[in-house]
């Protein structure tokens, strides 16, 4: 553990792939932290290798290694960009050792979510589907609009475009917009959401919200709410030119949750939006 007032230390996992490589940058350029370790799954061609090497900045002494245990015994949190599965399985490890958990890894089940719920009784864990602040402003902007522009004149309609690579849809992002959607009108996102439309579809049901999912090339993240009206439509988006934006918002809030008590916080705790 670092001493009080010193840098935090922070283990990367999933360090060779492209959001682990930005964390990477990310903890090894913002004042206040420093990478205390780096991890990837076992048998991966990248253990052994020097973390900032990869990452582009040059040798910074810390070998990528396939056990998070001893790691996570000496840091004071962990930034994982991962799979559901593993995130599930580092948020247990991020409890043992009583460290901050900071959780960007979307398409996590029901199921994985309780189980993260449960290991933030012990651990510090920040989990959102987006860590920038843009998105989360938008967030805030998403509810207060669902609020105010009702079902019976409004329809709202998510668009998000990602690269080829996504494997997950909707993205976190468009859920965690779908969420504020439907806080703000008072309802709950599941049984009010529509993720297909295919065929003879029939009216759209008023109240719905709707999810539309486009991949392709290399966009790093592109997000649309449309509020449709009669003669008229309101369209409020973000836009995501660099993976780094997200790297810098995990950093930020595991910053932010190195004195908290342990429980289960989001972006907007760390933004000061809640």
């Amino acid at each position: 553990m670092s001493e009080a007032g010193s840098e935090m230390g922070l283990v990367v996992v999933g360090a060779a792939g492209r959001m682990g490589q930005a964390l990477i940058r990310a903890v090894a350029t913002m004042p206040g932290a420093r990478v205390a370790g780096a991890i990837e799954r076992a048998g991966s061609p990248h253990v052994g290798k020097d973390a900032g090497e990869l990452a582009g900045l040059g040798r910074i002494g810390v070998a990528i290694g396939d056990d998070p245990l001893p790691a996570f015994a000496h840091a004071e949190g962990v930034l994982d960009f991962t799979t559901p599965a593993a995130s599930v399985e580092f948020a247990g490890y991020a409890a043992q050792a009583r460290i901050v958990h900071v959780v960007g890894t979307t398409g996590c089940t029901a199921g994985d979510d309780a189980r993260i719920a449960a290991a933030a009784r012990h651990a510090t864990i920040v989990k959102s589907g987006n860590m920038s602040l843009g998105v989360n402003l938008l967030a805030v902007l998403v509810e207060q609009a669902a609020r105010a522009l009702g079902p019976d004149d409004f329809d709202i309609e998510i668009l998000e475009m990602h690269h080829r690579h996504k494997v997950d849809a909707p993205s976190g992002t468009a859920l965690l917009l779908g969420e504020a959607a439907a806080a703000g009108r008072g309802i709950a996102l599941a049984g009010n959401d529509v993720r297909v439309r295919d065929g003879h579809t029939g009216a759209r049901q008023a109240g719905t919200i709707g999810f539309a999912t486009l991949r392709g090339g290399s966009v790093v993240g592109d997000h649309s709410v449309m509020l449709a009206g009669t003669g008229e439509r309101i369209t409020l988006a973000h836009h995501a030119e660099d993976r780094a934006i997200f790297a810098r918002g995990a950093v930020k809030a595991a910053l932010w949750a190195r004195d908290k008590k342990p429980g289960l916080y989001s972006m907007r705790d760390v933004l000061g939006l809640a």
